[in-house]
């Protein structure tokens, strides 16, 4: 027994080490940062620019729609999936945009570095809004390159966890970092190097791999299931024109329904202006409704009509020309990503609905009330949050990402998705604690010398620090093990042929979760406090778990039906 315990962690350091080597992983964390930073600039940094150029708060409300490209970036995710760049395709089909993407990232951060916040306002949010969109656009197509790329020694748990280390590490540099320079050079130099050093990854990111499969290969295949749909045993081009439609209503209305707040907002006078939180808040739910609840229901329909024989074409007919040539090509890009994963998941799709409902609950909606809980339910200073959670959680959340990688090619994917959702729901007792007054932090910090050790940081030096920053470790620790596990998992059950669609409606959901989950949240802290909602985050997280361990069930019987008896620890298993 020891000996096979010992071989077999001999060959998850064998398999991490390879894929630590392969140029697919440097590329993936130069990529996991080029997805950060702009988040990072956009979203946090740049309010801190506007505030120190005197524009007022109300103004600066515009800056907050920039977050909703992000919400909502799974409404272009077809564009990205399907449709090439003139010229471009040449770099390949996920780097025609990521490339492009960041050189106008890095562009548009040098040009608003020349520019006055304030008296240029107008150019200045236009700039920020393009940015945005570009941003989000790339994490699409990063998304998705990971997922193409993956292969036996770059596997997508690899992947995953390096692009998050990526993405944290941006965020440290764009935000903390940001910040320090911006004290010493000034703002406008500060965008200026930010953007120097996207323009420096996409032109790096010239050479990044793409997928094994061909320029041909993809136009092959992207013809023959155009092909297909006219095929005897497909379902009949009346019965797939009218999901069409239907999909294409409810898409076009959402879309326009979010350019519509967009414009107003961008043109109408700020009194006159609508609030983008409650935009969020009571209309980005019905918009997930719109285009995923209701389009993967239709999806199922058409999944079940074919099971069943009905609606079928009887013979091939001849390929489609013109118009209905297009239509095909438009329900291959709209709704055959779903239909191919409805039928594929059946009703175990509402079981990894679940999962990806729940498994993130915490994080979600933590993050919006984690300052007003530092600052001011625990009364700690703007130093002292800063050094625990930017310095000190950074730190710790990258480490846990590296014990995820490690624990995801040494004991699977599921396992570490069930060790890192327990450990993330049990770090809300830590939090409750803290609420109550921290004593057993408190003690516990005292017992490992950890406080004796924040007492000598000069600067910072309060004991009374020490039992927040070990909670805020414990909990990045916990997040970065769950983190990597969840984005590997969610990775590793869409198909590479609709990589981009599947992934982008899958993440989205989490912003159903935040958005109605914040508000829920804040009224039950300003009633009952924090210390209840933290046990009650608790019972939420162990509940995912629960609903993980069904998960591990289900994929366990479908790989022995498979003929897969014991696939190594994080081996990946296509989802094909």
């Amino acid at each position: 027994m020891a000996e096979a315990v010992a071989e077999k962690k001999k060959s998850a350091w064998k398999v991490l080490g390879l894929a630590l080597r392969n140029r697919k992983t440097g590329f993936m964390l130069l990529f996991g940062f080029a997805s950060g930073l702009p988040f990072a600039l956009f979203l946090g940094t740049l309010f801190a620019w506007l505030t120190e150029a005197e524009v007022d708060l109300e103004t600066m409300g515009i800056f907050s729609l920039i977050g909703l490209a992000y919400a909502f970036q799974f409404l272009w995710s077809p564009l990205i999936d399907k449709v090439n760049i003139p010229l471009l395709r040449r770099l390949g089909r996920r780097k025609q945009w990521i490339v492009p993407a960041q050189v106008l990232l890095g562009t548009i951060l040098v040009t608003m570095s020349v520019l006055e916040p304030k008296s240029q306002l107008g150019w200045f949010s236009l700039l920020a809004g393009i940015g945005a969109f570009a941003s989000a656009t790339q994490d699409i197509a990063i998304n998705a390159w990971r997922i193409d790329v993956a292969d036996d020694e770059a596997t997508i748990d690899i992947l995953s966890t390096v692009y998050q280390m990526g993405y944290r590490l941006s965020s440290l540099v764009g935000g903390a970092f940001g910040l320090i320079i911006a004290a010493r050079i000034g703002w406008p130099e500060t965008y200026a190097l930010m953007g120097a050093i996207l323009l420096a990854v996409g032109f790096v990111g010239l050479w990044a791999p793409n997928a094994s499969e061909t320029d041909a290969d993809v136009a092959t295949e992207s013809e023959l299931q155009v092909r297909a749909l006219r095929k005897a045993g497909e379902l009949s081009p009346t019965v797939r024109n009218r999901a069409l439609a239907l999909v294409g209503l409810l898409w076009a209305g959402a879309i326009g329904i979010v350019l519509a707040f967009m414009i107003m907002s961008m043109t109408y006078a700020p009194e006159d202006r609508p609030n983008p939180t409650e935009f969020t808040l009571n209309i980005g739910p019905w918009i997930i409704v719109a285009t995923i609840i209701l389009p993967a229901l239709i999806a199922g329909w058409l999944a079940s009509k074919k099971a069943k024989g009905e609606h079928l074409l009887t013979e091939d007919e001849a390929p489609a020309t013109g118009g209905a040539y297009a239509l095909d090509h438009l329900y291959r890009a709209l709704v055959l990503p779903l239909v191919e994963f409805v039928g594929r998941m059946g009703w175990s799709l509402v079981l990894i609905l679940a999962v990806v409902l729940t498994y993130r609950i915490c994080d979600a909606i933590w993050g919006t009330f984690a300052y007003p809980f530092y600052l001011g339910e625990l009364e700690y200073t703007n130093d002292d949050v800063a050094f625990a959670s930017k310095f000190f959680g950074v730190g710790a959340i990258i480490a846990g990402l590296a014990l995820g990688g490690f624990m995801l090619t040494s004991i699977g994917r599921m396992a570490t998705l069930l060790i890192g959702g327990v450990l993330a729901a049990l770090t809300n007792l830590l939090y409750a604690d803290m609420a109550m007054g921290g004593a057993n932090m408190q003690a516990f910090s005292d017992a490992v010398g950890f406080t004796y050790l924040i007492s000598q940081i000069p600067e910072i030096g309060d004991p009374e620090l020490a039992k927040l920053t070990i909670t805020i470790a414990f909990e990045n620790l916990a997040i970065g093990i769950a983190g990597a596990a969840y984005i590997a998992w969610l990775s590793s059950i869409v198909s590479k042929k609709f990589s981009a669609v599947q992934y982008a409606l899958l993440s989205s959901l989490t912003l159903l979760v935040g958005t109605l989950g914040r508000g829920a949240l804040g009224e039950m802290i300003e009633n009952q406090g924090y210390y209840d909602v933290f046990i009650l985050t608790t019972w939420i997280g162990l509940a995912a778990a629960v609903l993980v361990c069904f998960e591990w069930y289900r994929e366990s019987r479908g790989k022995a039906a498979a003929g897969i008896v014991a696939p190594e620890a994080g081996e990946r298993v296509p989802a094909e």
